[in-house]
């Protein structure tokens, strides 16, 4: 896949500010549902209806959730499936990142987050659009991809600016407080 220097540069923007908690990698992962069912010769189990699927401030909300175990359990893999499903985790900048998709994959050891069909990640006004959207947040590796239907779509918003009086500039001070004098009587 060929990056466009457009993208390149919009990734390069928002991948910082999508750093994760690391402390919420240490933490354990928490499936809440309305039911779920098993199969243990596949090693999958799904959660039904109202899936909430935390670790630390990571928390991925979805309409059914598959686990995907290998033998040895070292790897989980859960696909959240909704209308969309959403996820959001507060980054090491104290901001929140969000992002939604028909399906969201997040691999528990590699720390990646995989969003497929109508996918968008956002994070304080800045967006990534695209058919698939893949971030790893160990690597700081985010990627997007477009459908023969559609390109990917990048919007940023550039940092505040903050001003600094110039010499052209005059320096506004604060009003005095104007404080009341008492009336002095008039002299006979």
């Amino acid at each position: 896949m060929k990056l466009s220097k457009p993208l390149l540069i919009a990734l390069a923007l928002l991948a910082p500010q999508t750093q994760a908690l690391q402390a919420d990698f240490l933490q354990a992962v928490s499936v809440t549902a309305d039911r779920s069912e098993g199969d243990l010769q596949s090693r999958t189990l799904s959660y039904i209806d109202n899936v909430v699927v935390t670790q630390g401030t990571l928390r991925i909300e979805a309409d059914k959730l598959t686990l995907i175990a290998t033998e040895d359990k070292s790897e989980q893999i859960f696909v959240a499936t909704g209308n969309p499903a959403t996820y959001e985790q507060v980054q090491e900048n104290g901001m929140k990142a969000e992002a939604n998709a028909l399906e969201i994959r997040y691999s528990v050891s590699n720390r990646e987050l995989i969003l497929i069909g109508e996918a968008q990640m956002s994070q304080e006004g800045s967006v990534v659009k695209g058919s698939r959207i893949s971030y790893n947040a160990e690597q700081q590796k985010l990627s997007a991809e477009g459908s023969d239907e559609s390109q990917i779509t990048t919007i940023f918003m550039p940092a505040p600016k903050t001003t600094t009086p110039t010499e052209n500039q005059p320096i506004v001070l604060p009003a005095p407080e104007l404080q009341e004098q008492p009336k002095s009587e008039p002299k006979p």
